[in-house]
């Protein structure tokens, strides 16, 4: 579990599988207590110009991934960009830390403030980042930038065009050899004059679940593929979560896959931070 500001806490938190399949199956109902997980950060929140926090992280082997947010001049008037840093993690997950020297910039899409490349998944070891906003209003030629993870430093690959996504994408799982993986799609009504959302082609194609149906806001995920240069939708339908009420939107902002059984989501502090299990299509 990644949090924004990892030095409020003294690094990440990290839960043990079993415990969570203890809890899911019945073998008890203890509490699951994160563990800390130690981060040195080489001083990145120092070093980068307008640093507003961390916002996806990815795996390959004992190598980690992250993305930062980052705001150039002043909220409304400067450039969101995001960057991207590599960093180690201990085999057992007692410490991890960041090289500064490996930090790229990856470039915003469409000008919003508080918005840039806000998930990242791994499909063949290469790294693939999301812009947070794809709709065709605001966004209308999205891309997702790929990176090389080499062994000391990333190198930036050409970019896949995307498909448009309307709402946000906030958090992606890795992909399956098939090239397949699960995004976070989450619409906050509070954001409509930022996002101005097109029709929505999802809901079109597969409907609304009985709380979307009569709730403004929109919890969901949502299977995409990569494949031939090129992120796409695919046809498997999207796993709907019913809605709390509709007044209160949960922003989900972390998302994972427990194999075999289904999904972990976890939100940030709006409405409270959750951790939810959603039995489903996970391998």
């Amino acid at each position: 579990l990644l949090p924004q500001y990892p030095d409020r806490f003294g690094g990440m938190f990290a839960l043990r599988r079993q415990a969570i399949l203890d809890f899911l199956d019945g073998r008890t109902l203890d509490p699951i207590a994160p563990r800390l997980v130690p981060l040195d950060e080489d001083g990145i929140p120092f070093r980068v110009g307008g640093y507003q926090g961390y916002e996806a992280i990815a795996f390959v082997g004992d190598r980690m991934f992250l993305t930062i947010e980052t705001q150039r001049g002043l909220p409304g008037l400067g450039a969101m960009l995001g960057d991207i840093v590599a960093g180690q993690i201990a085999a057992d997950g007692s410490a991890a830390s960041l090289s500064a020297l490996t930090r790229m910039e990856i470039p915003a899409q469409a000008g919003l403030d508080n918005t840039a490349d806000e998930a990242l998944t791994v499909v063949e070891g290469r790294l693939i980042t999301f812009y947070e906003a794809n709709g065709a209003n605001v966004n209308p030629r999205p891309v997702a930038h790929v990176f090389e993870p080499g062994p000391t430093r990333l190198a930036a690959a050409p970019a896949m065009t995307m498909t448009a996504l309307e709402y946000r994408l906030t958090d992606a799982t890795p992909a399956g050899t098939d090239g397949r993986f699960w995004v976070i799609n989450y619409f906050f009504p509070g954001d409509r004059d930022k996002l101005r959302p097109a029709a929505d082609p999802i809901a079109a194609r597969f409907g609304a679940g009985a709380t979307h149906a009569v709730c403004p806001q929109v919890e969901r995920l949502v299977e995409l593929r990569a494949a031939g240069g090129r992120i796409e939708r695919t046809e498997t339908p999207p796993v709907q979560l019913t809605l709390l009420n509709c007044a209160t939107a949960r922003n989900w902002e972390g998302l994972a896959e427990l194999p075999g059984r289904g999904f972990l989501l976890a939100t940030d502090q709006h409405p409270g931070t959750i951790l939810a299990f959603v039995a489903g299509a996970a391998p």
